[in-house]
């Protein structure tokens, strides 16, 4: 049983399992159990070049990021499970939380956060009841949002990135993911609201 599982693995996705990672330290996180399916062949990412981003040197590519992002949540957490050779197919409501059915396997999760891209295509069953067109993304394009509040589609349940209504920006998306995720450290710290960053030592 996971106590979150994490769907995709582009930007959303990666930092939501970022910052749940580096929570490990404190007692609230400490023996959580973290999963991310990364598999992520069509991920907008994959054509991107960024010279607008804050912190990235101009001319990082998109590809690097989702290699690096991985290599950067394996070295520095590497409690967090990856599950990359397989691709989510079903999310089920359980008695515990949910089933997330892949191409290969079955996991159960007490949260879920659903954070792949926004195209019409999407192909997990489970969540037609909450598709939508998507409100900040040009009619012809046939984007589609899962339907939320403050990224919460129903109880355990969370879109991230542009599936969550946001624009399709690397900044925007990353940002997205990293709220996700310390709205569910908070909800782990018995609703006290809790963010988690490191500090340089003096």
């Amino acid at each position: 049983m996971f106590d979150v599982l994490i769907v995709g693995g582009g930007a959303a996705g990666l930092s939501c399992a970022l910052v749940l990672g580096s929570a490990k330290k404190t007692l609230y996180a400490k023996d959580k159990r973290i999963g991310v399916i990364t598999h992520q062949k069509t991920s907008d990412l994959q054509n991107a070049l960024f010279n607008n981003v804050l912190g990235l040197t101009p001319g990082t590519t998109g590809a690097s990021i989702l290699n690096d992002g991985k290599t950067q949540l394996s070295s520095l957490y590497p409690h967090v499970e990856q599950i990359d050779t397989e691709k989510a197919k079903e999310i089920i409501r359980t008695e515990y939380g949910f089933e997330v059915v892949t191409n290969k396997n079955s996991y159960q999760a007490k949260l879920v956060v659903i954070a792949v891209g926004y195209t019409n295509l999407i192909t997990i069953d489970g969540l037609e009841s909450y598709i939508e067109p998507h409100p900040r993304a040009a009619k012809e394009k046939n984007r589609i949002w899962l339907k939320n509040k403050d990224h919460l589609i129903e109880k355990g349940l969370y879109a991230a990135g542009t599936l969550a209504g946001w624009r399709s920006q690397f900044a925007i998306a990353s940002g997205s993911g990293a709220q996700v995720a310390t709205d569910i450290l908070t909800l782990w710290n018995d609703g006290k609201h809790t963010k988690v960053h490191d500090k340089v030592e003096v």
